[in-house]
């Protein structure tokens, strides 16, 4: 279904508590995962479906991004979600909106730097939706951490009253993080795309095995400067929470992320490292 109307009607005829999961479509097996996870959490999944054109950017990808509406329906069919909103621009945005979402700070680093307004266009669909749909739970993927950090921030100043579920990264058997850009990949990019999820493995090992802050980030660069075709957009080593840079003594958990050019397709992907300090 695709307007307001329909949708009212469908969930007035959903008693009971609902779950959202938030896509663009050219669904894959990592979206599923986060329809699994709304479906144990709630007694209805409510799926939307929209490519936002308030996120992309000049020169970006919103003409050419994958739209495949009717094998997203069919795949969700298979996953017995209850209900899919696939509005159209005019539905999405019935006039241009005067009152926009400001996302603060965050917004402006890492992602945020590299595609200015991103993220105000992210928080502006995602408080649109989470008001069209009022569900109990909205469940977001990991690989987009970023972007799951700002909606917990939307939520909680906003007391929209949702909580917010963050699932893992899924992988293919390769490590390469399932993406819906991963279709614009050749069998050799795709190839050199692996560079990605081996350069944060090998940051996350150094972690373990007692390396610093610098030490960390040093061993994930080196494996992606070895890589042939990668074009490093940012590699940092972050507050999973605010996304600032650690201190070079910091322990605990850190968020190691990278986006990079692979081809003429950009990619992103994050693993959760362990900093264990300095050993006796």
């Amino acid at each position: 279904m695709g307007t307001r109307a329909e949708l009212r009607a469908a969930l007035a005829a959903l008693p009971g508590s609902r779950a959202l999961v938030m896509t663009m479509g050219a669904l894959h097996d990592g979206h599923l995962s986060l329809v699994r996870e709304a479906r144990s959490r709630a007694e209805h999944v409510v799926v939307s479906i929209y490519v936002n054109p308030l996120q992309f950017g000049p020169g970006e990808d919103f003409e050419a991004y994958p739209r495949d509406v009717d094998a997203d329906v069919a795949l969700l069919a298979h996953e017995g979600v209850d209900l899919v909103f696939a509005p159209s621009d005019e539905e999405a945005y019935p006039a241009q909106p005067l009152v926009r979402v400001d996302p603060g700070p965050v917004a402006g680093v890492l992602e945020g730097r590299t595609r200015p307004g991103h993220f105000a266009g992210v928080l502006q669909i995602v408080a649109k939706v989470l008001n069209l749909v009022r569900p109990d739970v909205a469940v977001f993927g990991q690989k987009d951490a970023q972007q799951l950090a700002l909606v917990r921030t939307l939520v909680r100043d906003l007391d929209l009253g949702v909580q917010i579920v963050g699932v893992p990264i899924r992988r293919e058997e390769d490590g390469l993080a399932m993406s819906s850009r991963n279709a614009y990949l050749s069998p050799d990019e795709r190839r050199r795309a692996l560079a990605l999820s081996r350069a944060l493995a090998a940051g996350r090992d150094a972690a373990a095995a007692g390396g610093a802050v610098a030490e960390v980030r040093r061993v994930a660069e080196d494996v992606l400067g070895a890589a042939e075709g990668v074009r490093v957009d940012y590699l940092a080593l972050v507050d999973p929470d605010t996304f600032l840079p650690l201190d070079e003594r910091a322990t605990g958990a850190g968020l190691l992320a990278v986006a990079a050019w692979v081809g003429t397709t950009r990619l992103i992907d994050n693993m959760t490292v362990d900093l264990q300090g300095p050993r006796p």
